[in-house]
């Protein structure tokens, strides 16, 4: 979904994402018809007797009242995720941003730490500041001037509903949940004894079982789909954490040059060729996208894709240079492969060119990494030259060689 940055803090950004604009609404709503409820609640916990009829007069004061309580628990998020993000920048640790969505917010670490002392950290902050969020406005509620007008009523319910709700969050995120701060706790403490693969890989169960039980619970114990939803979330996050883990955990050690097509294994096209004959090269190589030649230079790529975007008739008129793309991204053969899968993903593209002080020695493709992340898996070191008594393909697939 489309983001938008809102501002920043001690140097993060800091951005609403278009679901956040949707799901605001919603809780103010959702608070603003229970105010009654809450009321009821703030009253029985802290002993006060804030005047419910005062509260509910009309819907108008209802909803500005589920209106400031809702704003006042995503900046509560907010802060929250300062909370990771400082302890994390602390460690050395670059935050991209912030977001704000629909299932609250995200602290993009550019980097997770390995060291289970530092996630340890990391992952405890964010409900710490929840819970001392909760206490500051425990101590504003009582700080607030007795009276029975309309505005102190209101701010004592406001400050009421903070404090409750600022530790609910702190408590529910401390749950096992991975990948919800307390699965990131029960990792790190996982891996004091563990390989760091291995305790993910447990976390990210317990976190799946988690997700199941509270699914289940959304759906049959009155918890509602948003608890549904949260539970999809928390299971699809902690599979692909898992997964993600595993991968630098199998690539530890190998670097693109490793993995990649080498220059002298890649054929390329003329930029002066004809879209028809690229069209005859791919039906006969069985390729579907090919690094494109300029003079001995590497100027652009050209894929089926923007083949097909000739039509037929034109096809013998129009060359390879009109249709390629020229925007190169690359990566350096000395990278790690990770690197390189998070271009791929960052990019949204199928290869990258690979160059060496201005040199092409090679492209690298997703089904490379794939086809290596397999062998090293199945125990073998996957080498980027075939053996000198093998067939090019015992080590690779031919696809994986596709440009």
């Amino acid at each position: 979904m489309r983001r938008f940055r809102i501002g920043s803090a001690f140097g993060i950004p800091i951005n609403l994402d278009l679901t956040f604009l949707l799901v605001l609404p919603l809780f103010a709503w959702a608070i603003g018809s229970q105010v009654g409820r809450y009321v009821g609640i703030v009253n029985d916990l802290f002993g006060s007797s804030i005047p419910v009829d005062l509260l509910t007069t009309s819907t108008e004061l209802s909803l500005g009242l589920g209106l400031a309580a809702a704003v006042g628990l995503f900046v509560g998020v907010v802060l929250h995720e300062l909370g990771h993000s400082l302890v994390a920048m602390r460690f050395g640790f670059p935050i991209g941003s912030i977001t704000l969505w629909i299932f609250g917010g995200i602290a993009q670490l550019e980097e997770m730490p390995e060291d289970w002392r530092q996630e340890f950290a990391i992952a405890a902050a964010g409900p710490v500041v929840s819970v001392a969020l909760g206490v500051v406005s425990y101590l504003a509620f009582l700080a607030v001037p007795a009276g029975d007008s309309l505005p102190v009523v209101a701010t004592q319910f406001v400050l009421g509903y903070l404090a409750l709700m600022n530790v609910a969050l702190a408590a529910f995120n401390l749950l096992p949940g991975f990948p919800m701060d307390g699965g990131r706790i029960l990792r790190a403490l996982l891996n004091r004894t563990r390989p760091y693969a291995r305790a993910t890989e447990i976390a990210a169960e317990v976190g799946k079982l988690f997700a199941v039980g509270l699914g289940l619970f959304g759906l049959f114990g009155g918890g509602g789909l948003f608890l549904v939803a949260i539970a999809f979330f928390i299971y699809i996050g902690a599979s692909a954490e898992a997964r993600q883990t595993a991968m630098r955990a199998a690539f530890e050690g190998v670097t693109v040059r490793d993995i990649m097509t080498p220059a002298d294994r890649v054929t390329s096209v003329a930029a002066e060729q004809s879209v028809a004959d690229l069209l005859e090269t791919m039906l006969r190589e069985r390729h579907t996208g090919y690094p494109v030649e300029r003079g001995g230079e590497i100027v652009g790529l050209v894929a089926l894709d923007d083949a097909r975007a000739v039509r037929e008739v034109e096809r013998d008129a129009y060359r390879v240079e009109e249709v390629m793309t020229t925007e190169l991204y690359t990566v350096a053969p000395d990278d790690d492969v990770m690197t390189a899968l998070e271009q791929l993903d960052e990019r949204a593209v199928g290869r990258l060119v690979v160059m060496d002080d201005g040199e092409f020695v090679g492209l690298v493709t997703r089904t490379d990494i794939m086809s290596a992340l397999s062998i090293i898996k199945s125990g073998g070191r996957y080498q980027s030259e075939p053996a000198e008594d093998a067939e090019p393909d015992v080590f690779r697939p031919d696809e994986s060689r596709q440009p």
